[in-house]
């Protein structure tokens, strides 16, 4: 026998303080009043038990169908309707009992005789919609307070999820091992080849303020993020000189496509990491972008190399440019897919 949850056996002994309370208020206004027959224990018990059963069914209708999430007009209404019709239930369970009960001489009722007039009908019924609607008020408030502390609690962990990524993200961008790369190279341009190193500095100094100011803007031109990306990969190839070839296919009206910052370089940067820097003999990296219709922008880029389990796309950055892309308009979508002896990194971004 599988044992009870915990959170059921709760919410039944509340009901069972809840609907037991009702029942010996009852009684108790019975005895108060010298009417306390067979018959009004009878009451009083199937119309306790009655409304315990009927708030039941109105709290799983009511959670299997969704009516917390609707609009709270739509809740109001559907309430509303379940509280009028349910209690019809256990008032003609009621009427049953008590005639027969009557009848064959097992009940009593105060005066001796049953009352079913329209007007008593509409009494008997109207004292089993009040206290189910009062417990329909009740339960329905405090689920709607609960799930909105859930929904507040759930959005503000999300933006802390996201905070941390995007802190992660940004300590990605100021690898040490890429800065340090560059400062040593930097150092052995100084005395080799001085405008070099004049561009180096600039481009390190570009790089590292676009790393820093990525979370200011919600999107930027592909123009810009070009520019960002030319810089890096100038940097990039001092250290890795002829082991890195770029091949660019730009469409023209790609270029004024927006995107969120950092997307494309964090592309790149993968591909250097998982691709380049992983092949002694270097290879080919591949940055594509056109526009493909109805107005969405392709960004695609391939390096050599084979899809290893930590390059699948579960990584800090590729985590970082997932969230990017669910925080953007419409339906952004990545993939990292092997293609021969290349991985291809494909990014759609609607416009």
């Amino acid at each position: 026998m599988i044992p009870a949850k915990p959170a059921f056996i709760r919410r039944q002994l509340l009901q069972a303080l809840i609907w037991g309370g009702f029942m010996a208020l009852m009684l108790q206004f019975g005895r108060a009043s010298g009417t306390l027959t067979s018959g009004a224990v009878a009451i009083a018990l199937v119309v306790g038990f009655g409304l315990w059963g009927c708030s039941e069914m109105l709290r799983h209708r009511a959670l299997s169908q969704g009516w917390l999430e609707g609009p709270g007009a739509a809740l109001a209404g559907k309430t509303v309707l379940a509280v009028l019709l349910l209690p019809v239930i256990p008032q003609a369970v009621l009427y049953v009992i008590l005639t027969s009960g009557v009848k064959m001489g097992w009940l009593t009722v105060p005066g001796g005789v049953l009352n079913y007039s329209l007007a008593a009908t509409f009494v008997y019924w109207l004292n089993s919609v009040m206290p189910l609607g009062l417990w329909a008020g009740v339960w329905v408030s405090t689920q709607a307070v609960r799930r909105f502390r859930q929904g507040e609690l759930s959005r503000l962990r999300a933006e802390a999820a996201r905070s941390a990524l995007e802190f992660d993200a940004l300590r990605a961008r100021l690898n040490p091992h890429f800065v340090f790369n560059a400062l040593n190279n930097l150092r052995a341009l100084i005395n080799e080849d001085t405008e070099r190193a004049r561009d180096l500095v600039t481009r390190l100094s570009n790089t590292l303020r676009h790393a820093l100011d990525h979370g200011l803007a919600r999107s930027v031109p592909l123009a810009r993020e070009l520019e960002v990306v030319d810089d890096y990969l100038e940097i990039e190839k001092v250290h890795y000189e002829d082991r890195l070839q770029v091949d660019r296919d730009i469409a023209p009206e790609a270029l004024t496509a927006q995107l969120p910052p950092m997307l494309l370089q964090l592309l790149v940067e993968n591909a250097i990491k998982h691709g380049i820097a992983r092949t002694p003999s270097g290879g080919r990296l591949s940055l594509q972008a056109r526009m493909e219709a109805p107005n969405r922008l392709r960004l695609t880029v391939e390096n050599p190399g084979r899809l290893q389990a930590e390059s699948r796309g579960d990584g800090v950055g590729l985590n970082y440019l997932r969230s990017r892309l669910a925080q953007g308009p419409g339906d952004g979508r990545f993939t990292l897919t092997q293609q021969g002896e290349r991985v291809r990194a494909t990014l759609d971004i609607p416009q």
